[in-house]
């Protein structure tokens, strides 16, 4: 089958205007262009962006010679409630805003003449979700060419049925019967030439199945993620899927296993957009945002709360990252009122199938999840659909367990009637126009755990109550998924003996204990922060800033992120998540963090999911002699902390890998030293206070790119060693040469300006430009804030050819 992109040459505009709209490419994010206004009715959850529906079109010629093959369109994400027309009839409707689906068009397109296509993406209808969710066509758009008799799309499934020998099951689902080959090579790119290291020809009939042994086989591993390609043709039809050899077992004796060895999951959540590019999905941006946090220690990823995108799956499946890939945020009870709730009974099974299809071929994904903090699971019909999707998905594919992340509290609090959200209560908040509204449903919730701190949701669930509103949901499922309930673990674990428990949503700073507990018990097989990135929408939940960045603290119209990622959400690894990787034993030196020295003791705003905002800085120019507050991440018995060769303390570490330090700031030099129980020396880490120079830095992420492909180029103030100056600000204006700027912004939650300007104020030095590459040459940039500058140039190579209909 040829598969060819359609991504070009499209226009979007508002339902309702008239003429052609403006030219864009998919994936294109309609939302991040309109206006943030306080009377945006999605309001806190999307970033205070106004809602709007979208119409999509594209004229095309198709050949008359294409009447002899099956056209099909795939369509891999368009938010939502999507209409595809052809020439003007309906071809195609999608209600979720993040299944891939399937627009057969042979019935209604015009061989050898010119068609149009019409996409019709609606939004308007806020409030429709909890975090940002973009808008539109934000993930790509392909047309796939059948001959007659062919292979199906997703028809060919690979798993591994044992190790030792290496034994793969294969199955291909074809239009017809005739004669199959099937051959597998090592490697996802084949060069000219390559021999196969197994094959088989034999008649097919409509299904084929067969077993087949791989000889020396290589096994995928998140440290050694080797990859193989199977290449099945049939009659005049092709079709190559990439896949790894690899094994997954859970059970109550073992935990969770790959290849026969055990696997704790160091977790991370993260949401669908990619930062200042919005929802768009770009596969560099969802590369970078894999080997980023594989980078900070994580192995394992949860698509928080929704499928993700095909291009993440090839991302982790390259880079040794697990997945658990998750379906939904709501079943049969409303979050918001334009929630996917009114199409979930129609549509359930048919979106759990097509999140099976993306999934299957793929070694990185090892957990499905059903919903997220669905408090349908207290209720018996809730219980009953937790056990009805259960088996579906063993179904449709009986290799991976199934979970879902149940908040254990706050399904106690919801059965009992309190913060349970309404469509009436939310429009009633809605309808004032003067006073301060009253927050309901999650946002209820994320507010109380915000004023009460993160123990507030942790002993709550070790309410007796909280216990028996998810015993029968969590006997419904492979492994139980606990949001914020670590302090049941070990209750749980006496409790219920056959039980597997997954922390598929926690706070940073039990990172330590949860891992101390795993190492002792394989039932506890994992743990997904929240967040592992900062993400759009949802503003203000994690933030912890200060007035001189965020002028108020109210979470209105200026906010744009949630402030909730171990990472920013330029990419860039806070303290935090060095505290995660220290916890998870995958930091040699100790950490030293400081506090913002500049704001020792002020008022911030309030969060429960930040563990500290600390950064690895010791360039506070114009702080000498505040105080300062400095925190130190080891595996150690005790750390002592240096002050220009001075010790200030020596600190036992006690249940934990983090201590603090309250100092006098004073420029220079800062060291930490650990040191084991018999007082012999670890490791020490030191950090130098900048120089007195100021120099503008843009520093491209990878060396070269390719022309059409995005380049990420991190933008700080340093001294001459490259230092980062944290309390240099200004406003820096970016031109680009030979490329388009799609992206520009900083790490504060709190950003009035937006990031589809070329002007962005610097966040404790840094800021983020993503450039799309044109022609083969150089991407010049040119960056200023009227008093530094600096140029730099990107090699452009020769882009690989796509076909693009």
């Amino acid at each position: 089958m040829r598969k060819i992109a359609f991504n070009d040459g499209w226009t979007c505009r508002h339902a309702g205007d008239s003429g052609k709209g403006k030219p864009v490419t998919i994936p294109h994010d309609a939302m991040l262009d309109e206006k943030r206004t306080q009377e945006s009715l999605g309001g806190i959850n999307i970033g205070w962006f106004e809602g709007f529906d979208y119409v999509y079109e594209k004229e095309f010629s198709v050949p008359q010679e294409y009447e002899d093959f099956r056209l099909v369109f795939e369509f891999e994400g368009v938010y939502r409630n999507a209409e595809v027309y052809l020439n003007g009839k309906r071809a195609g409707f999608r209600p979720y805003g993040y299944t891939n689906f399937y627009v057969e068009a042979n019935e209604f397109l015009h061989f050898g003449m010119k068609n149009q296509i019409q996409v019709i993406a609606r939004n308007a209808d806020q409030p429709n979700s909890r975090w940002y969710s973009g808008a539109g066509i934000y993930r790509p758009v392909s047309l796939y060419m059948l001959p007659k008799k062919h292979i199906g799309i997703n028809g060919v499934k690979i798993s591994t049925v044992s190790i030792h020998p290496a034994v793969i099951d294969v199955k291909v689902e074809t239009s017809a019967s005739g004669e199959l080959e099937l051959e597998i090579f090592e490697g996802e790119s084949l060069v000219s030439g390559q021999e196969p290291v197994a094959s088989v020809k034999k008649s097919a009939d409509g299904n084929f199945q067969m077993q087949l042994e791989i000889p020396d086989a290589k096994l995928w591993s998140t440290e050694f993620p080797f990859l193989y390609t199977c290449r099945v043709r049939f009659e005049e039809d092709e079709a190559e899927e990439i896949f790894g050899i690899r094994t997954i077992e859970w059970s109550a004796e073992n935990g969770f296993l790959m290849n026969g060895e055990r696997v704790i999951l160091r977790g991370a959540c993260i949401h669908h957009d990619n930062g200042v590019l919005g929802a768009c999905c770009y596969p560099e941006a969802e590369e970078r945002k894999i080997r980023i946090l594989k980078e900070n220690g994580y192995n394992a990823i949860r698509s928080a709360h929704n499928p993700c995108s095909k291009a993440l799956l090839d991302a982790c499946d390259r880079r040794g990252m697990l997945v658990m890939d998750e379906f939904v945020d709501v079943w049969y009870i409303h979050k918001t009122e334009y929630d996917y709730v009114n199409h979930f009974a129609k549509w359930w099974k048919q979106d759990l199938k097509d999140m099976v299809e993306k999934d299957y071929n793929h070694p990185s994904v090892i957990l499905y999840s059903t919903g997220n903090e669905v408090s349908e699971t207290a209720q018996e019909r809730g219980i009953r659909l937790t056990g009805q999707m259960t088996e579906y998905l063993h179904s449709l594919d009986a290799t991976r367990p199934v979970t879902c992340g149940i908040n254990i509290f706050f399904n106690f609090l919801s059965s009992i009637g309190f913060g349970v959200y309404s469509d009436k209560k939310a429009k009633k908040e809605a309808s004032r126009s003067g006073g301060k509204k009253k927050a309901v449903g999650s946002e209820f919730f994320n507010n109380l755990a915000g004023i009460l701190g993160s123990k507030t949701m942790k002993i709550g669930a070790t309410l007796h109550g909280c216990d028996v509103k998810t015993r029968d949901a969590f006997a419904n499922m492979d492994i139980a998924g606990y949001n914020y309930g670590i302090y049941r673990y070990g209750k749980d674990l006496k409790k219920y003996p056959k039980r597997l428990i997954l922390g598929s949503e926690t706070f940073c700073s039990d990172a330590y204990a949860f891992w101390e507990m795993a190492k002792i018990h394989p039932r506890i097989i994992g743990d997904f922060v929240w967040a592992g990135m900062d993400y759009m929408g949802e503003v203000g939940v994690g933030a912890w800033e200060y007035s001189d960045y965020a002028p108020d603290f109210s979470h209105g119209a200026g906010w744009i992120t949630a402030g909730s990622g171990r990472i920013d959400l330029t990419g860039k690894p806070l303290a935090e998540a060095a505290y995660t990787k220290t916890a998870f034993e995958l930091m040699e030196k100790p950490v030293i963090a400081v506090c913002p020295v500049n704001h020792t003791g002020e008022k911030h705003s309030p969060s429960a999911w930040k563990m500290s905002n600390a950064i690895e800085s010791w360039s506070w120019d114009g702080c000498s002699g505040k105080k300062a507050q400095v925190e130190v991440y080891a595996r150690a018995d005790r750390v002592e902390l240096f002050i220009n060769g001075k010790s200030v303390g020596s600190k036992k570490m006690k249940n934990d890998c983090r201590t603090s330090f309250d100092v006098i700031y004073e420029e220079g030099i800062i060291e930490a030293i650990s040191y084991d129980a018999q007082n012999r020396e670890i490791a020490r880490n030191v950090l130098y206070t900048a120089g007195k120079e100021t120099i503008l830095t843009g520093i491209p992420e990878e060396k070269e790119t390719e022309a059409g492909k995005l380049c990420f180029v991190r933008l700080q103030y340093t001294d001459k060693t490259g230092t980062v100056k944290p309390l240099k600000r200004g406003t820096l204006e970016v031109h680009v040469e030979n490329g388009e700027l799609l992206g520009l912004g900083n790490g504060c939650p709190y950003n009035e300006r937006g990031y589809r300007t070329s002007k962005t104020d610097t966040y404790f030095g840094e800021a983020l430009a993503v450039v799309r590459a044109g022609k083969t040459g150089t991407v010049d940039l040119k960056v200023s804030d009227g008093k530094y500058a600096c140029t730099l140039q990107i090699p452009v190579r020769n882009k690989e050819e796509v076909e693009e209909c």
